[in-house]
């Protein structure tokens, strides 16, 4: 399980990063542009909160899991549909998905189980989204430049900390699996002769 988790972390800190690079080199992109860039990143997530919540054995991480995949897919919905999204729009909708998945990744880092790293970058994951939504919402009335500008710079350090956390899970997996295998005692697989004396 911690495999395939580490991989989907992996890949969504790799989308991300695309995305922030795109939105930051091309500041220029219409509102729609920004839209199918935030409805693809959104979906993605909410696909990958709901391969979590199900792959998940406690009801905790499921609820959680289950939760932000729906905001995540709401939102991506919400943008998508919207008949003629301006920028005002796609800035409130932005600004209440981050502060809204901010505040689960926030309070995700106290719960029990977390090691001291990821507790760390979920805390401080939970953290950025959080500013990047007051961000947003003391400015709603800024143009697709600006949003797009900072839309590629909250992706490029989402995109990092995700990749950063998958890596860390990935070897975390690892040294648990090798230690697992080192504390296992060898089988014994020489049989007792049978029918000797001695001589």
């Amino acid at each position: 399980m911690s495999k395939s988790l580490s991989t989907s972390l992996i890949v969504r800190g790799i989308l991300a990063f695309g995305v922030g690079i795109i939105a930051v080199a091309w500041p220029q992109v219409t509102v729609f542009a920004l839209v199918i860039l935030f409805t693809t990143l959104a979906i993605i997530g909410a696909g990958q909160e709901a391969t979590w919540a199900f792959s998940s054995t406690t009801a905790r991480p499921v609820i959680r899991h289950l939760l932000l995949g729906l905001i995540d897919a709401a939102a991506g919905v919400v943008a998508l549909l919207w008949p003629a999204p301006t920028a005002l729009v796609l800035v409130l909708i932005v600004a209440s998905w981050a502060v809204v998945t901010g505040l689960f990744e926030f309070f995700a880092g106290f719960s029990r189980g977390e090691l001291a790293g990821s507790r760390a970058q979920l805390i401080l994951g939970g953290l950025v989204s959080i500013a990047f939504g007051v961000v947003l919402f003391a400015r709603p009335d800024m143009g697709a430049i600006t949003l797009a500008l900072l839309f590629g710079m909250f992706n490029l350090i989402y995109g990092a900390w995700q990749f950063t956390l998958g890596v860390e899970l990935r070897q975390t997996g690892k040294a648990a699996h090798s230690a697992a295998e080192m504390s296992t005692p060898p089988r014994n697989t020489s049989q007792p002769r049978v029918g000797t004396t001695a001589a």
